[in-house]
């Protein structure tokens, strides 16, 4: 049996969630038998076609088999995914909706193929996780990632579909790392506006990002004003059983999304339909849940967060 190749483009190293959809694929790959390289994009668009590109349009007996992509910016590189399959290449779309799949299959002899979460959902559970934590309402800080891609744009029209009326959200942006999450902390509290505002709940579309604002918001020189943000809820998302699920035990987040990686699923999906001929699904989507249950964040307040 033919060994096959893979190459795995991921946005950033500086994730955690990111690191696990790396470790993933490499068990994946090891179980499979299969070669693979994997590549960062560095949050970048354009560095990250221009590093699957190059695989591409390489000699062909360096090619890879099979290419899976999480894209950094707002597309889902549909152009790149012409020229993969147009070069025999599988494409596999990691954690994004992208209509072109559905028009590429249909001309394509290569598989193609997307493996996502649902991330209405994710936003509908971080609203509904925020309700149970705050039945009086009150205001809530609401860190996003990058304001072009599609995963933060679904997550905040699920968060708006079912957010309590009595929540007062304010918008901050961030780039889904802990860095950027302590910048945009910084920033807000540097306009001055949090002397007017009392603020009821810390919340961002991923783990890392909240933890940034929770470490800007240690670094607050006053001990009674630090310690009364530091006891405010704090959401994330994603949930890994290191990071997002142990912030949480530790309670240092209130809540997170547990969103499994996927990296490791569709190279399985992948190498079976390169191997056995069969047509790999179209759309594969991943199981969300609320650590910890919405049903008990309620009692957080008194009794901390699951053990």
């Amino acid at each position: 049996m033919k060994k096959l190749r893979f190459v795995l483009s991921l946005i950033t190293k500086d994730n955690d969630f990111q690191m696990e959809q790396a470790a993933s694929a490499e068990a994946a790959a090891l179980r499979l038998g299969a070669d693979l390289e994997i590549v960062y994009a560095g949050g970048d668009t354009i560095t990250q076609s221009t590093q699957v590109l190059k695989s591409i349009q390489a000699d062909p007996t360096l090619r890879p088999d099979g290419i899976v992509v999480e894209p950094a910016g707002g597309t889902g590189l549909p152009q790149v995914a012409k020229a993969a399959t147009a070069a025999g290449i599988a494409w596999g779309l990691l954690n994004r909706e992208a209509d072109y799949i559905s028009e590429v299959r249909r001309t394509s002899k290569s598989p193609i193929f997307l493996v996502t979460s649902d991330h209405t959902e994710v936003g509908r559970i971080q609203a509904r996780q925020l309700g149970a934590l705050l039945p009086e309402g009150g205001q809530v800080l609401y860190i996003l990632g990058p304001t072009d891609s599609s995963v933060v744009k679904d997550r905040k029209a699920g968060f708006d579909g079912v957010c309590p009326k009595n929540l007062h959200v304010t918008l901050l942006r961030g780039k889904w790392t802990e860095e950027s999450g302590f910048r945009s902390m910084s920033t807000w509290l540097k306009l001055g506006v949090s002397n007017k505002t009392t603020v009821s709940a810390i919340a961002a579309q991923n783990d890392a990002m909240a933890m940034g604002a929770r470490k800007a918001l240690e670094g607050i020189s006053n001990p009674q004003e630090k310690q009364k943000w530091l006891s405010l809820p704090f959401i994330g998302c994603d949930g890994l059983p290191k990071t997002g699920q142990a912030y949480v035990r530790n309670e240092l987040l209130t809540a997170t999304v547990i969103v499994p990686p996927m990296a490791g699923q569709a190279l399985e999906v992948m190498a079976k339909a390169l191997r056995n001929g069969t047509i790999a699904a179209e759309r594969t989507l991943t199981q969300l849940e609320s650590f910890p249950p919405i049903g008990k964040l309620s009692k957080f307040q008194l009794v901390g967060a699951e053990k």
